[in-house]
């Protein structure tokens, strides 16, 4: 019998979203792939938030999705938590509020 895969708790951002949602989902490779639709890339935003996107999703012209210093993000993104070298969840400080507030660029100054 298969082990049933482990969720984490992220937010998900697609492109026609102003902020995203927050949602629990299995935390494998193949599942975050579909999330993204193709190969992940890992950027992390601080000690404790990564964000994964599509590696290829300018390649791809995959829909604008939002900037970060200076670079568009396209697709779809999972904000997670980390670790160690493991997703994880989202911490229980980081909410959509505070995502936001990321988005809006006025944490890129502050800091968590």
């Amino acid at each position: 019998m298969r082990e049933e895969m482990q969720k984490i708790k992220v937010i998900v951002k697609r492109p026609d979203e102003e902020v995203g949602h927050v949602t629990y989902i299995s935390n494998s490779l193949e599942n975050l792939q579909k999330t993204v639709e193709g190969y992940i890339q890992a950027v992390p935003l601080s000690e404790e938030l990564v964000m994964i996107c599509n590696e290829e999703g300018k390649l791809l012209d995959l829909e604008p999705n939002f900037l970060l210093h200076n670079d568009m993000i396209c697709g779809t993104v999972v904000i997670t938590g980390v670790k160690g070298d493991e997703f994880a969840d989202i911490p229980s400080d980081f909410n959509l509020a505070r995502w936001k507030q990321f988005l809006m660029n006025e944490e890129l100054k502050a800091g968590w």
